[in-house]
């Protein structure tokens, strides 16, 4: 297996597999996009919620958005400004652009637990990517009433613009079209996570993709996915790789680059930076 190789000859290895595989099936965790610069901590935090910081007393993003708000003015002041930052803000760094022009001639699809919109802004296919886990650019009703969501940009840049001393403006407030209960942000937290149709229609793809490649040489490319919800994209690689005989299976997660004993000799596990990573593919494109 490949864990005895060192960084440059994994490099190598992987720069082929994605050359050779008749289709490449990505799947994208937090780590890809703190690599790309989308730190919820540290001089991040400081530069857009100092203010926050001082009010209440957290330090970073994560922990703001538990903060037990008074009002729902106080909530949507901080929680606008987070999704403007994390969804409407491009990434720091080019890392989304970088990884899409090292697979756009590829037969790729993406699943991603990512809510941060990046792969689309970057040029992926909207129909060849899966967001599992929601999207920070959609509303949907907090009941919820129905399985819908709702397009947020406009109603977010207002909340933004319009905050003063951390509240939103009481008309603002977002609350469902049909039965007039709070809204909230489409991110699956717990059942009342709601799955509209694109939703769906975006899951079938997926399946239908994988289906329809289930025998040839397909590399799993994992990266920057933890152990938060491993069910989602880390253990299924794993499984679609070992029942595959031709698949190929690669993580990239600085020191977290691990996989089965079953799959050992199949599979490029790289403990490095995802950015130090997609650079030297990236050179090696050029």
């Amino acid at each position: 297996m490949r864990f005895t190789e060192n960084f440059s000859e994994q490099i190598k290895t992987l720069k082929n597999e994605i050359e050779c595989a008749d289709a490449i099936v990505i799947g994208a965790g937090a780590g890809l996009s703190s690599s790309a610069g989308f730190l919820y901590e540290g001089k991040r935090f400081k530069e857009y919620f100092s203010d926050f910081e001082a009010r209440y007393g957290f330090h970073d993003m994560y922990s703001g958005g538990f903060y037990p708000y008074k009002t729902p003015e106080e909530y949507w002041a901080y929680w606008s400004r987070n999704i403007y930052v994390n969804r409407y803000i491009d990434a720091p760094k080019p890392l989304y652009n970088e990884l899409f022009h090292i697979v756009e001639n590829k037969d790729y699809f993406v699943i991603t637990t990512n809510v941060d919109h990046c792969f689309q802004k970057a040029g992926f296919d909207k129909k060849r990517l899966f967001y599992t886990q929601g999207d920070y650019g959609l509303f949907q009703c907090s009941v919820p009433c129905r399985e819908e969501t709702f397009d947020n940009e406009t109603i977010i840049r207002r909340m933004v613009k319009e905050q003063k001393n951390m509240l939103i403006p009481s008309e603002l407030l977002p609350v469902c079209p049909h039965c007039g209960k709070p809204m909230t942000m489409n991110l699956r937290s717990d059942d009342r996570f709601a799955e509209d149709k694109g939703w769906h229609e975006a899951a079938e793809r997926y399946q239908s993709f994988l289906r329809a490649r289930k025998d040839r040489h397909i590399l799993f490319l994992e990266l920057g996915v933890g152990y938060n919800t491993p069910v989602i994209i880390k253990y299924p690689f794993w499984q679609m790789t070992a029942k595959n005989p031709q698949a190929v299976y690669a993580c990239v997660n600085n020191g977290e680059a691990i996989c089965p004993k079953e799959i050992e000799h199949r599979s490029i596990c790289i403990n490095s930076d995802i950015g130090e990573v997609i650079c030297k593919l990236s050179e090696n494109e050029r």
